[in-house]
């Protein structure tokens, strides 16, 4: 019996901009990279597909791109060779179910590690990179991964957004360039350790994503905004579409007791985690 084990990933910069037309546009960017953190398939005895989450579906860490990747590795019998081939499988599952997405999260879980992607159309091309040690124990330390419990819907969420990016609309058009552009920013502070760009970065996509819709960062305001003001939390993103589910906080080391004292007061859950390198894998049994 096969059982595929895909991993969630954080979106560090760029997301929003893997999504057409927006790839067409004007081609899109993302910064992510994956966590220990699962979306496990295999095959039941009645043949259909029965999955595992170590985080609920809809906490904007790419469940269900993950979900696909391990559903659609167990359903072509473990057949793994073309790992590219099977992301795109899974992303346009994802949007035969009716799920508006791009295509970050099916990558990501395929491929795993730290990713730059290009989005131009509808093609992806995986760009070399990779943080050195430093930065990524300097991200490990001190960026916290929060639940807020909230679940979302993040195809409902898309549909808004892009409505609004069709019509015409401006302020979406200029949201989505200020995010692409940190993205570009995020590669060049953890390729040369330069954390305050990592800042900006995280910085610039929040104004970014308020032109988008502020309501996609209304759960989190109360909770991290006095942490803002008070140094505690250096700076922060909604993970995946917002509106709920997960954000990451930058913390300042000599602030992470009230963050946690906040956390815990506000009923979120802290999700520990660690890097994973690798992607999609097999486990037979």
């Amino acid at each position: 019996m096969i059982e595929a084990r895909a991993p969630l990933r954080v979106d560090l910069a760029g997301g929003w901009t893997d999504l057409s037309p927006f790839t067409i546009h004007h081609g899109g960017e993302v910064v992510n990279f994956t966590i220990d953190k699962y979306v496990r398939a295999r095959l039941g005895s009645s043949g259909e597909v029965e999955f595992s989450f170590d985080v609920p579906a809809g906490s904007g860490l790419g469940t269900s791109g993950a979900l696909n990747v391990a559903r659609i590795a167990v359903l072509n019998d473990g057949d793994i060779d073309d790992l590219q081939g099977l992301a795109e499988q899974a992303y346009q599952a994802e949007i035969a179910s009716g799920n508006r997405c791009g295509r970050q999260d099916q990558w990501a879980a395929a491929l795993g590690g730290f990713n730059r992607f290009m989005f131009v159309g509808d093609s992806v091309e995986s760009m070399p990179f990779e943080a050195p040690k430093t930065a990524r124990n300097w991200l490990r330390k001190h960026l916290l991964i929060v639940n807020s419990g909230i679940v979302h819907d993040s195809g409902e969420i898309q549909n808004a957004i892009w409505a609004r990016y069709d019509a015409g609309e401006e302020a979406v058009t200029e949201g989505l360039l200020i995010i692409r552009a940190a993205a570009r920013k995020m590669v060049d502070g953890l390729q040369r350790d330069h954390r305050h760009l990592v800042v900006e970065a995280l910085d610039d996509i929040c104004r970014g994503v308020d032109l988008l819709d502020p309501a996609i960062h209304d759960p989190f305001r109360s909770i991290i905004a006095p942490l803002m003001e008070t140094r505690s939390v250096m700076a922060w993103k909604a993970l995946g579409a917002g509106a709920g589910g997960c954000a990451a906080l930058l913390c300042n080391p000599l602030g992470f007791t009230t963050v946690r004292e906040a956390v815990d007061a506000a009923g979120w859950e802290i999700i520990e985690w660690d890097f994973e390198d690798t992607g999609l894998t097999l486990i037979e049994s």
